[in-house]
Formats: C-alpha cells, sequence, structure tokens
C-alpha cells in the first residue's frame, strides 16, 4: 500500500507546480507589454513608418487569438504536458529569432511564431493549476498565479524602459531565453505527464471560421484607430468578415455533431456570467495601463524609465489584493471580494479623472495603487467562481475561450478610449484654433 503523502508533502509538490507554471506565465505576460516601450527604438533601427513597426504589435496580438481556441483540442489530443513543453520552447527560440532579426518583415514574422507559440501558456498553466489544488484551494491558487497574468503586463513597461535606455530593444526579446530555459526544466521535472485520450475528431470548418472571426476582429481593434475605423476599407473589411465568421461558426456548431468548441460550457451559468465580466473588467482597466506611457512620456516629458517605475506602484497594488484574496478566499463569499475590487478600481479611475498637465508623482502613485488592488481582488475571484462548476476534463478548453475573451476585452477598451482621447484632442484644438484671430486689439498683425 502507497503511503498518503503528509500535508507539508502535498504543499511543497504543490509549490513546485506553482512555480513550473509561473515562469512561462510571467514570460508570457510580461511580452505583451515589454514591447510596446521600445517600439520607437526599433522603428529607427529600421527606418520603418509608424504603420509598419505597428505591425509588431499587431502581429502578435492577432497571432493569439487565431490559436488560443484550439488550446483545448490540441492538449486533448496530444497531453497537455507536451503541447506545454512545445509552447514554451517555440516561444523561447521565437523570441531570440526576434531578437536578432534585422528587419521589419522578419521580426513581424517571428512575433507571430511568438505569438502563435504563446497562445497556449495562460490557458494550459491556469488549467494545471487548477487541477492540481482542490476545489476550496482554487482561489488561494489562483491568487499565486495571477501575481505573474496581472503583474506581468503592469511590470512590463518598466523592464522594457529599462534595457531600451541601457542596453538595446534587442535586449526586451533576449529576457526571454533564461526564463524559458528555466521553465522547460521546471515542466520536465515537475509536471506530471498527461497522454492525449481524446479521439475527437477535428471540426476544420469550425476552427476556420472561428479563427477568421477572432482574427478579424482583433485586427480591427488593434488598427482602427489609426485607420478612422469605418472610414477606412480595410477596417470594414474586417469587420465583415469577423461578423459573418461568428455568424458561421456559431450555426455551424449548433448543427454539427461535434463542433470545434463544446457549445455545452457557455450553458454555464458561473461560467457565461464571468464571460461577461473578464471581457468588461479587461476592457475598462487595462485600457488605463495602455494610455498611461504617452501620458507619461509625451505630455508630462518623464524619460522611459522613468515613466517606466511609475507603474511599479500598480503591480503592488495588483500583488496586495491577490494576496488579500489568497488569505480571505476560503472564508469570504467571491463576490463580496469582486464587489470590493470594482469599488475601488472605480475610485481609482475617478482618481485618474483628476489629471492635468501638472499632476504631480503622488497623484499618479496613488491611482495607480488603488486600481492594482482592485484588479486583484477581482481578478481571481471572476477566474475562480468562472471554473467552479465546470467538469474537470473541460477546463482547458473554457480556460481557452476565457482567456480569448478577456484579450477581446482588453483590445476593444484600448481601442475605444484611444479612439476618445484623439478625437476629444481634435474637438480641443478646433476650438483653440477658433479663438485664434489673426487680429490683436483691433489691429491686424503683420508677419515680420
Amino acid at each position: 500500500m502507497t503511503a498518503e503523502p503528509s500535508p507539508a508533502g502535498r504543499d511543497a509538490g504543490r509549490l513546485v507546480v506553482n512555480i513550473a507554471v509561473m515562469l512561462p506565465t510571467i514570460m508570457h505576460s510580461i511580452d505583451i507589454t515589454i514591447v510596446a516601450v521600445a517600439l520607437p527604438s526599433m522603428q529607427g533601427s529600421f527606418s520603418a513608418t509608424q504603420d509598419q513597426i505597428a505591425w509588431v504589435l499587431s502581429a502578435y496580438l492577432v497571432a493569439i487569438a487565431l490559436v488560443t481556441p484550439a488550446t483545448g483540442w490540441l492538449s486533448a489530443r496530444i497531453g497537455r504536458r507536451r503541447l506545454f513543453l512545445f509552447s514554451v520552447f517555440g516561444f523561447t527560440a521565437a523570441s531570440v529569432l526576434c531578437g536578432v532579426a534585422g528587419s521589419v518583415t522578419e521580426i513581424v514574422f517571428f512575433r507571430l511564431l511568438q505569438g502563435g507559440f504563446g497562445a497556449s501558456l495562460i490557458p494550459l498553466s491556469q488549467a494545471i493549476l487548477l487541477d492540481t489544488y482542490p476545489p476550496r484551494e482554487h482561489g488561494r491558487a489562483l491568487a499565486i498565479w495571477g501575481v505573474g497574468v496581472m503583474a506581468g503586463p503592469i511590470l512590463g513597461p518598466t523592464l522594457g524602459g529599462y534595457l531600451t535606455e541601457f542596453h538595446s530593444w534587442r535586449w526586451v526579446f533576449y529576457i526571454n531565453l533564461p526564463i524559458g530555459i528555466m521553465a522547460l526544466l521546471a515542466i520536465l521535472a515537475y509536471i506530471p505527464d498527461s497522454e492525449g485520450r481524446s479521439r475527437r475528431p477535428m471540426d476544420y470548418f469550425g476552427f476556420a471560421t472561428l479563427a477568421l472571426a477572432v482574427g478579424s476582429l482583433q485586427m480591427m481593434f488593434d488598427r482602427g484607430e489609426r485607420l478612422d475605423w469605418f472610414a477606412s476599407p480595410e477596417i470594414i473589411v474586417l469587420g465583415l468578415l469577423a461578423g459573418f465568421g461568428f455568424y458561421w461558426f456559431v450555426v455551424h456548431s449548433l448543427t454539427t455533431r461535434e463542433p470545434f468548441l463544446d457549445m455545452g460550457l457557455f450553458r454555464d451559468r458561473n461560467f457565461a456570467a464571468c464571460l461577461v465580466l473578464g471581457f468588461g473588467t479587461h476592457a475598462t482597466l487595462y485600457a488605463t495601463v495602455a494610455l498611461l506611457p504617452p501620458l507619461l512620456q509625451q505630455v508630462l516629458n518623464y524619460p522611459a524609465l522613468e515613466a517606466g517605475f511609475l507603474f511599479i506602484p500598480r503591480a503592488l497594488g495588483t500583488i496586495i489584493g491577490m494576496f488579500v484574496v489568497a488569505r480571505l478566499s476560503a472564508r469570504l463569499d467571491l463576490r463580496w471580494m469582486m464587489l470590493a475590487g470594482l469599488l475601488l478600481a472605480a475610485y481609482g479611475l475617478w482618481e485618474m479623472s483628476r489629471f492635468t498637465v501638472d499632476v504631480g508623482r503622488p497623484l499618479i502613485v496613488w491611482s495607480g495603487l488603488i486600481q492594482g488592488v482592485g484588479l486583484g481582488l477581482v481578478f481571481i475571484p471572476v477566474s475562480a467562481t468562472a471554473f467552479s462548476t465546470l467538469p474537470r476534463e473541460s477546463r482547458t478548453e473554457a480556460a481557452g475561450i476565457y482567456a480569448v475573451v478577456r484579450s477581446l476585452g482588453a483590445s476593444l477598451g484600448i481601442s475605444v478610449f484611444i479612439t476618445l482621447l484623439t478625437r476629444n484632442a481634435q474637438v480641443n484644438r478646433a476650438s483653440l484654433v477658433e479663438q485664434v484671430s489673426p487680429y490683436e486689439n483691433g489691429r491686424a498683425i503683420i508677419p515680420h
């Protein structure tokens, strides 16, 4: 008879699993924002236009949107551990190739590969943690995991600013090499092997229509503001493709025997509600992260490194919020934590509404800290509730869907907020121009 592991032994085993899944999670989540700070340096290095260099971000996000929905099927087919190893290796190799790229075309192609390989990292790590811990401890487990998911995008500008200013933009990609190697070794040592057992055939039409819809929608959100939205034929075409893709995907999924996604997942009330809540919170809170760097660097004239440091309080706030969730999730209703987090985030956003061109560091730090705490209190309870009533075998597929919805929410929020900012700036500029007169005190001003 095999001895039952002691509580200390179980905790130690879970800790190393946490470390094994945290490393690729951090690597992937940091990469979402770290590159944004380095884009001006890349543009100068390649002598590229603004539109050309923007594809460095667009290609990565579109690749993630295309591949993430397939995570559940791939995991069931080839095994979760194998897919995890393959994804980490491919992401790390693509990161190195991005660092050595010699042209815009090369780096865009390698970013496409990087996003494709990295698409499965978040859903796989989340599903592994949920299976490692019993349901009553899911809040604590996801709180630890969420530090990497949520703090990564916030710390990305800080790390990117430091590497760009003191080394080179290429180091924002090379930094993934040691992390990737450690992640591969940790997965090999601590993540249990799981053979693919499913023989469910691939629904190629369902995957193609969903990929068309999600990819077109992601690209439309990413490029809409730069192209003046539906004044551009490209955005109109992308919108039509997204609409037709979603329509045919839904119709096909409801009428075929074995659809690409298990449509029964959306009938789970907790999962469906948390999809809506996750979409909304990401649309609102991530937009502020995207708008703050241009304000700090272009309007307030902060150096890239100092602007990056001002994001640290937001990351610390997120960690504080998740620490609270980890301590109280087993004793307090998660819905009260969500409510408290949303109220704190709203208060932080209200504080940001007081920003002017004379805003000081204390208000920037305070508003970021409060928003970070609110985000930490919301993100983990929503994630834990989303999977609380789903069967174990559906978690990887559900995690992929949840990741896509969060990503689309963040992209939509960023696009809408930047569009509003641009249009308000145009309105204010027009109002100021109306006040300018060629006359001063009734006399014409004659240029010398």
